[in-house]
């Protein structure tokens, strides 16, 4: 009885809401801009992240070519280059950011775009709650902070774990260490606490850009967010990570809710 799914038109609306809720993002490479005029329907398969193309090509190029860049989120950059290139990416031109380009300004670009977006990274809905985790033991404080990020929209979910995770990697490269030939390679300094300290108040926003007291936490609540933001980056994977128990009950209640929707799960499991 059950049936296959190829394509998001082949569900009902409540399946299709279903599917969006487990995250199951569009490939990219079905863009209305890629297909030539031709209409398509938007596939399931192969699944790819939901991230803007301008975080997904930041973190890349920091990470080839930033790394052990000392300071790199908080030595200046060319506020004329940063803008060209936020205008690039508003027009939907295809930026490519090679060697050409300096790593203070793509810095500078991730953490514009993170402050600016619309609704922050973390909903501000969900502001009071992720803050309040902040008190709480560590082992408890993981359990809830896991269960905030299982309700993120999924674009916010996929572009919040794919910064953690460059967080968590500019992070390992804070102390030098040495090379194979015995030569020193300097750290950039960056450490967990610092990433949380520069980005912290750019993902965990209580009122949009611009309005009033938005730039006037209190100092309680800018120690809160440091330290979230310091626990998000420490234990990405752990918290990106559904159980083996919890699927197992998600897939139950399917079962019981939605059964033509768990021939696809399984066949993509």
């Amino acid at each position: 009885g059950a049936m296959s799914v190829d394509s998001i038109a082949d569900l009902s609306d409540n399946s299709s809401k279903l599917l969006e809720a487990l995250q199951l993002s569009h490939p990219h490479e079905l863009d209305p801009r890629r297909s030539l005029g031709k209409k398509k329907m938007l596939s399931l398969n192969p699944i790819t992240w939901q991230v803007p193309r301008i975080v997904d090509r930041c973190c890349k190029h920091i990470e080839t070519y930033g790394l052990q860049t000392v300071g790199i989120f908080r030595v200046g950059s060319s506020k004329k280059r940063v803008q060209q290139l936020r205008e690039e990416f508003d027009h939907g031109l295809d930026v490519f950011l090679d060697e050409h380009q300096s790593v203070h300004d793509v810095a500078a670009l991730l953490k514009e775009f993170l402050r600016d977006m619309s609704d922050s990274l973390i909903p501000r809905e969900l502001y009071a709650a992720f803050l309040s985790t902040a008190s709480m033991e560590v082992p408890a404080q993981l359990a809830v902070l896991q269960l905030l990020l299982f309700v993120l929209p999924p674009c916010h979910s996929d572009t919040l774990h794919c910064l953690l995770r460059f967080l968590s990697k500019v992070a390992q490269h804070a102390k030098s260490s040495w090379g194979p030939d015995g030569q020193e390679i300097p750290g950039n300094k960056m450490t967990v606490s610092n990433l949380a300290t520069v980005f912290g108040p750019n993902i965990l926003q209580k009122e949009k850009p611009g309005e009033k007291d938005s730039g006037a936490k209190d100092f309680e609540d800018s120690t809160a967010i440091i330290l979230v933001v310091q626990r998000l980056i420490e234990h990405y994977q752990t918290l990106f990570m559904v159980s083996p128990e919890m699927q197992h009950d998600i897939l139950r209640r399917l079962f019981q809710t939605d059964p033509d929707v768990i021939d696809y799960l399984l066949r993509r499991k």
